[in-house]
């Protein structure tokens, strides 16, 4: 009896030790051994790692369905479930994991600028430290590649697009009059200040299908999320001062700032003396603010702006014995607010609306012209995050602009013209992460607009590949599509949208403060609006049988290591495009379009002299210009332009900034275009006059103080 109770128990300890073998090979995607691989079961002791040949192979006492884990960096994890008896023999391949940091982006034809950007070409810093830029965001982006210096206009014209073609948005809404209301050949500068800004990205192309009625470029500006701290800016200069703010209390923040700028002094020291004369020179009084709220899985922000501008100017006209008076008030308010909601089952939802009321006064010829426009968006967008390989965006957007022009004649006659225009929109997108090497980006729009009765489908897409840990290969492809401008809609409305597609092949590599990027791109315009006047006017034959092209190759390279102290680069673009549009008799290069451009910015930090200098170089080949004296169409060019700025910020002390800045240092005498006589003279020649900058050179001098909480900031960050 007891040898049978002694065996009974050992059978019981035998079984309940018994041991069970799990063991197979893991593998990558491409059936290479992976070595060091951790592999066990969940929530136990038991497992091992792959050893040479990718194999493993463990005991276990655990019995019935068990969890096999397989885990490697790199690697997403993989799991076997299974009875214990049948985990024997097994071939497990490990799909390499997403890396955000290190992983292949998305970046044919987009620049970003934004201190959380890992594919960052410039920083916020940059945009207005760049001499000559003068603080505007948008001329230090004229030293990037595609763009193309118009020295009389000071708007964004992108790989031979003209300035209407790009498109401008704050936190993902629309602008609808991003730039300052000035006179025909005095350069405009951007309403915005890069004060409230976080980071800007520049698109010259391909772009995401979130957003539409742009030809050949956005521009997205985002405001700062949350701020540091509270703190207090003044600067004193030379054309005027203003004054910023912000203040912080818990999860909520609001920024302001307010400018005055008067050219009467500076107009008084250094008067213009290039074919104009000022009987009241440009003042403007502006300001913005933004105020955020910021929840535990939310963000609110209620961003406003305001212009109010007026200029008095006598302009050279060959075809006027006398000046030509022009006179201008401008006043334009806009108002943007949006939200975000972060769901825990990875759901995101972005809602915002923006609305903009832009006034213009216009006395010219003894003509009074009143042009308002008033101009609403709303949008709303979800995404979902299914995993690190696979998102997907959907939305939809509604557009109301309505524009009213009366202009009052000499005589007294009184004519009003007007539209109203509602554009629904909806878009679809994805991003597909098939490995870190592999990405593509999917996605459509579609555009239904009243005002020309016209439904447009635009088709997206982008691909990526990484040859190597720091260089990768992009495409992309999409079709684009945009009304016609206000100043042909205002007088005809049977027309249909004007249509780009566009091809982008990009090389970018990026290592160790190096940036080199390098882009060819071709543009295929069909549909653009043509006339038969020399500008568009009620009694003018419109319709949409323009077309054009233009392709090119963009290069870009940035060192900021190489050289201690000194960051730099450079930009070089070559643009060759004709198209037949607006009032051309055959299809031509536009005068907006040089063949060259090239851009050399540096800026070097000086210790011993607590000073940062900066030097920015631009070149543009000569301009096509119309010679009524030859049978050619734009058949001549003007010389080539040529500028060359410096800057120099002084730190008195760490938060006291001295600024000085001149514009065409050398003096170098630019054409910006040619003006013909209407009628020939009594030789049957066509006189003309050249249109020069109103100045070779600007002077700047400013005094900018910062009084913040850790006495440390300073404003070297918005010089």
């Amino acid at each position: 009896m007891r040898n049978k109770f002694f065996f009974f128990f050992f059978s019981i300890v035998w079984v309940s030790s018994a041991q069970t073998l799990i063991e197979g090979t893991v593998t990558d995607k491409s059936n290479n051994p992976i070595v060091g691989a951790n592999v066990y079961l969940e929530g136990t002791y038991d497992g091992a790692s792959t050893i040479e040949g990718g194999k493993f192979s463990f005991e276990t006492t655990e019995i019935g369905t068990q969890t096999l884990v397989i885990s490697m960096l790199s690697y997403e994890a993989h799991y076997e479930v299974g009875d214990v008896t049948y985990l024997k023999n097994l071939n497990i391949q490990l799909v390499e994991s997403i890396n955000q940091l290190t992983g292949v982006t998305l970046s044919a034809g987009t620049f970003e600028a934004g201190d959380n950007s890992k594919v960052s070409v410039l920083k916020p810093l940059d945009i207005v430290t760049t001499a000559g830029a003068a603080g505007d965001f948008v001329a230090a982006l004229q030293t990037l590649p595609g763009t193309s210096t118009v020295n009389e206009d000071g708007r964004l014209f992108v790989r031979g697009g003209a300035a209407g073609e790009t498109q401008v948005f704050i936190d993902g809404l629309r602008v609808f009059q991003p730039f300052n209301a000035t006179a025909n050949n005095i350069p405009t500068r951007g309403r915005f200040s890069p004060f409230l800004f976080k980071g800007i990205t520049f698109s010259t192309g391909g772009y995401s299908a979130e957003y539409g009625q742009a030809l050949s470029s956005v521009l997205l500006l985002s405001t700062t999320d949350v701020p540091d701290q509270e703190k207090t800016d003044i600067n004193i200069m030379s054309v005027g001062g203003g004054i910023g703010h912000t203040e912080i209390w818990g999860n909520q923040s609001i920024s302001f700032n307010t400018q005055y700028i008067n050219l009467a002094p500076y107009e008084a020291l250094i008067p213009s003396t290039q074919g104009i004369s000022w009987n009241k020179p440009f003042e403007s009084i502006s300001g913005e603010a933004v105020f955020r709220n910021k929840g535990e899985q939310s963000m609110f922000k209620l961003y406003t702006g305001f212009n109010h501008s007026n200029l008095d100017i006598n302009q050279e006209d060959i075809n006027f014995e006398d000046f030509v008076r022009f006179q201008l008030t401008n006043n334009n308010l806009y108002f943007n607010s949006s939200y975000k909601y972060f769901f825990k089952n990875d759901w995101t939802i972005t809602a915002g609306s923006s609305i903009s009321k832009d006034k213009n006064e216009i006395t010219v010829f003894d003509t009074d012209v009143r042009a308002i426009e008033t101009a609403f968006h709303s949008k709303l967008k979800l995404k979902k995050i299914f995993t690190n390989r696979f998102n997907i965006s959907l939305g939809a957007e509604f557009f109301n602009i309505d524009y009213d022009e009366n202009i009052v004649t000499p005589d007294n006659s009184e004519f009003e013209n007007g539209f109203n225009d509602q554009l629904f929109a909806s878009f679809i997108e994805s991003d597909i992460f098939f490995s870190n090497k592999l990405a593509m980006k999917l996605g459509a729009r579609v555009e239904s607009t009243k005002v020309i009765d016209e439904f447009t489908f635009s088709p997206r897409l982008s691909l990526a590949y990484k040859t190597s840990e720091n260089g990768q290969f992009s495409l992309a492809y999409g079709d684009f599509y945009q009304n016609p401008l206000n100043d042909i809609l205002v007088y005809e409305q049977d027309l249909l949208s004007e249509k780009t597609s566009h091809y982008i092949f990009n090389y970018q590599y990026l290592k160790n403060g190096k940036t080199f990027r390098a882009e060819a791109y071709y543009k295929d315009y069909d549909n653009l609006v043509k006339y038969d006047t020399n500008l568009p006017q009620f009694d003018s034959q419109y319709e949409n049988s323009g077309n054009g092209y233009a392709t090119g190759l963009d290069i870009f390279w940035r060192d900021n290591k190489t050289i201690k102290n000194l960051d730099y680069w450079v930009s070089y673009s070559y643009l060759n495009t004709e198209r037949d549009f607006r009032n051309f008799r055959e299809q031509a290069t536009p005068n907006f379009a040089p063949k060259h451009s090239l851009s050399l910015v540096t800026k070097l930090w000086v210790d011993d002299l607590k000073s940062q200098v900066g030097l920015s170089y631009n070149y543009g080949s000569g301009r096509p210009y119309d010679n009524p004296n030859t049978p050619e169409f734009l058949a001549e060019k003007t010389k080539s332009f040529n500028n060359l700025s410096l800057n120099w910020a002084y730190l008195i002390d760490q938060q006291k900034i001295l600024y000085f800045s001149v514009n065409n240092v050398l003096g170098f005498n630019n054409i910006n275009n040619y003006q013909y006589s209407n009628t020939p003279n009594l030789d049957g020649v066509f006189e003309r006059q050249t249109i020069r900058p109103s100045a070779d050179s600007f002077f700047f001098v400013g005094f900018f103080w910062t009084i913040s909480t850790d006495n440390k900031s300073n404003q070297l960050d918005n010089l």
